[in-house]
């Protein structure tokens, strides 16, 4: 596969989120140069040089560099943004607001100076509410700044449909929207096998075992590790975001984006399908149907973000919001 000469892409932290993605974009020749920026140098140059290595073993033309300060993130077009503290186990996504909102508060600010007209992809958490705090702080149109949540929810639920249904894998279609959390709504109206909706599938009782897995898909992986949280899959779920952008495929995926409107919700971000291609978000799909109860758990989901938000509105948080 050849890379897409002359793009850039940078990747702001280099744990295992932040390394994977970077990884993948360079083992794939999605890009000319991928910038890892971290707080430790060293190891970012480490592993840019590791990584740049195993592109030439794979015959690709990425070249892995790190960013000595902010400045060198110039030029990309398209800055993902994974620092943050890490989820242990306990811990909800609410607990590292704060923490994590400075973080992404810090790399907008720097996002902004250094890269104006880049499309930023965040994936730090909680998703939603960072999305927003990038969205501030950087100033850009809500079209350039989405969340990695959608693709990886509606992952899980597809793989946890292919656990009961014992075959799939790989026509598995998923939806999932509303915040990446908790309250995620997985649609099961929306979830198909080869085209066959599950409702025709499975009995109800095991389509409630898997939106139930759904939601607490990330937590299970937490569990399991004890010291971290799941990054594979997540790092895989960015690169396909990465890829829909700098190919301009337009194709569809669940995002979190700034809603302005769409299916009730306003001002807040929030996973819906989106169209994504050169410019980010192209296009909100509005068409989709829900089902009432449906409506009623996505208000809910946007309500449980909207709090998070109120939150770092009432600590001040937004005092420096850019203009």
């Amino acid at each position: 596969m050849k890379c897409s000469n002359g793009k850039k892409v940078t990747v702001i932290g280099t744990g295992n989120v932040g390394s994977t993605v970077a990884f993948i974009l360079a083992m794939n020749g999605t890009c000319h140069d991928v910038v890892l920026r971290g707080r430790n140098v060293d190891t970012a140059k480490g592993k840019a040089l590791d990584m740049s290595q195993a592109a030439n073993a794979g015959r690709q033309h990425t070249i892995v560099r790190a960013a000595n300060g902010p400045e060198d993130i110039s030029g990309s077009d398209i800055v993902v943004i994974t620092a943050g503290a890490p989820r242990t186990p306990g811990m909800s996504r609410d607990d590292l607001l704060l923490k994590n909102a400075e973080i992404v508060k810090m790399y907008s600010q720097e996002i902004k100076k250094y890269a104006p007209d880049s499309i930023i992809i965040v994936v730090a958490n909680p998703l939603d509410v960072m999305t927003y705090v990038a969205l501030k702080m950087s100033g850009f149109p809500r079209e350039r700044v989405l969340g990695m949540a959608g693709i990886l929810d509606s992952a899980r639920m597809a793989h946890f449909v292919f656990e009961v249904l014992g075959y799939g894998a790989g026509q598995i279609r998923a939806t999932v929207m509303g915040g990446h959390g908790d309250t995620m709504v997985p649609l099961t109206k929306f979830t198909t096998v080869a085209g066959v909706p599950i409702d025709d599938l499975l009995d109800p009782e095991d389509i409630g075992k898997i939106v139930a897995k759904t939601k607490n898909g990330g937590a299970e992986i937490v569990g399991h590790l004890k010291t971290g949280s799941a990054y594979y899959a997540p790092a895989k779920s960015t690169a396909v975001m990465v890829e829909s952008i700098l190919k301009d495929t337009k194709q569809i995926h669940s995002c979190a984006v700034y809603l302005e409107g769409e299916y009730g919700a306003n001002n807040i971000v929030s996973g819906v399908p989106v169209m994504m291609g050169a410019d980010g978000v192209e296009r909100i799909i509005t068409e989709m149907v829900l089902k009432p109860r449906q409506k009623e758990k996505f208000k809910a989901s946007v309500a449980d973000v909207q709090g998070m938000v109120d939150k770092l509105y009432e600590l001040n948080f937004f005092e420096e919001e850019a203009k």
